[in-house]
């Protein structure tokens, strides 16, 4: 028992070490991202049901770094402000296979092959899905809500700003222009742009991956020890069922595109072939109950039909060219250091070491931080009213809840918290009949009062 444990945690170590410097270097790109991106111009480039708009959506969506449960809010939203179902689908698709971060650490673990491959698959597979759904759903795109009275630009940059805790601000009386170019729409950010993609980065994107990264690492280093190496080695040979296999498995779980990733390295070392790899890399992010659930309500059967086809028919057909196309042994030795000497490894030994521990602190402090910020808000002089919504996983989440609750007339101030499903609210007016209508329109169950 003790070889064991001391082989699983040597395990744990070496596969986080092997990843941290490139998760870190992710997590600035997605910071700078997420403040640059001008997103108050999305709907233009997303309201209309034709090709143009799918390949838009699918482009916006491949480098941000939005996982399954992340994705839905975001798109929704998109939807209900005028994206065409077509585009929603191209986003919702190519979103949660691959992001700026995961892509940095799919390099540093899986070579240059699947970081190529991976944007490619979830740019073709998302395009595909939003021309398939404009062909197939002729229903047109829900219009702009009447409660909303924000345009689309206004909704967005609040929501960015609103993570943590949100306030009604002049929004209530936003300028109603249509035209999209003008900068009426937008409220500007406040604080400086470091500080804020620093926060973004390193407080609430790593926050929201940091449950299934540790997770995927801990399967990762147990499947590593426990298996032998050439475990998977009989299901070579047999072609499509053994891809079929892997996404029988994929499909309703749930992980995030970053720490999908340490376990396909595993599974690759494992015997697991190059194709099957990669439509667990490409369904496991992708698909989940909650998602499946969410778009069946809010865009329709045949929506979420041309969703689920899409991604599991996209799975099949790029593992099986994979494993075609693509030589096992140029993949093989690409993630040959995972387990080498130290010859092998990309990064020295230090860089490791303290991106390691640099990417540990951010996770506590983190942690703590953001339990403190809620914390603080939600002392002031104000009477809440608790509510209990379940469905919200990451900092994208309360900010759709938050963001969504004050344009009602009467709210003052939302704090939404994702750790313990509640959702407190101060204003003079508040109608749960109407606040429970919101939440469920955005894909979130309410529980009524706590």
């Amino acid at each position: 028992m003790k070889t064991f444990i001391s082989n699983y945690i040597s395990e744990l170590v070496y596969l986080f070490n092997e990843m941290a410097p490139w998760l870190l270097l992710g997590l600035v790109f997605a910071g700078l991202l997420r403040v640059f991106f001008p997103q108050d111009r999305v709907q233009k480039y997303m309201g209309k049901p034709t090709t143009k708009s799918a390949v838009n959506a699918s482009l916006l969506g491949i480098p941000m770094p939005l996982c399954s449960c992340g994705v839905i809010p975001t798109g929704i939203s998109f939807f209900k402000n005028g994206a065409s179902r077509g585009a929603t689908n191209s986003f919702l698709i190519s979103t949660p296979q691959t992001g700026v971060d995961s892509i940095f650490a799919t390099y540093s673990m899986l070579g240059w092959p699947f970081a190529i491959l991976r944007p490619i698959v979830a740019f073709v597979t998302g395009i595909a899905g939003g021309i398939l759904t404009n062909w197939l759903v002729k229903e047109k795109p829900i219009a702009k809500p009447a409660f909303a009275g924000l345009s689309m630009a206004t909704a967005t940059e609040k929501s960015e700003q609103s993570v943590l805790i949100s306030s009604k601000t002049s929004d209530k009386k936003a300028p109603t222009c249509d035209d999209d170019s003008c900068d009426c729409h937008t409220e500007k950010p406040k604080g400086n742009a470091f500080v804020r993609a620093s926060h973004y980065a390193f407080i609430e994107l790593l926050q929201d991956i940091a449950k299934w990264l540790i997770i995927g690492f801990l399967i990762a280093a147990l499947i590593s020890v426990i298996l032998p190496d050439d475990f998977f080695s009989s299901f070579q040979g047999w072609g499509i069922l053994e891809i079929l296999i892997i996404l029988a498995a994929s499909v309703p779980i749930y992980i995030c595109a970053t720490g999908s990733i340490p376990i396909a390295a595993v599974l690759l070392m494992k015997g697991v072939s190059p194709g099957a790899a990669l439509v667990f890399l490409m369904a496991g992010p992708a698909t989940n109950v909650a998602t499946i659930t969410v778009i069946g309500n809010t865009m329709g059967k045949r929506s979420l039909l041309v969703y689920l086809g899409t991604i599991t028919g996209g799975a099949v057909i790029f593992g099986m060219l994979t494993n075609w196309l693509i030589p096992t042994d140029l993949i093989m030795s690409q993630i040959a250091h995972i387990h080498g000497d130290g010859e092998h490894e990309m990064l020295p030994k230090w860089l490791q070491v303290g991106s390691s521990i640099l990417l540990v602190g951010s996770l506590i402090f983190g942690y703590f931080y953001e339990r403190y910020e809620k914390s603080r808000k939600s002392t002031k002089s104000m009477e809440f009213k608790t509510l209990k919504v379940e469905g919200m996983t990451c900092s994208h989440c309360e900010a759709s809840v938050n963001s969504n609750l004050l344009k009602l007339d009467g709210i003052e101030e939302v704090i939404a918290d994702k750790n313990t499903a509640a959702v407190k609210i101060a204003g003079n007016k508040i109608n749960l009949d109407e606040i429970e209508k919101i939440i469920t329109e955005i894909g979130y169950q309410y529980k009524g009062e706590m």
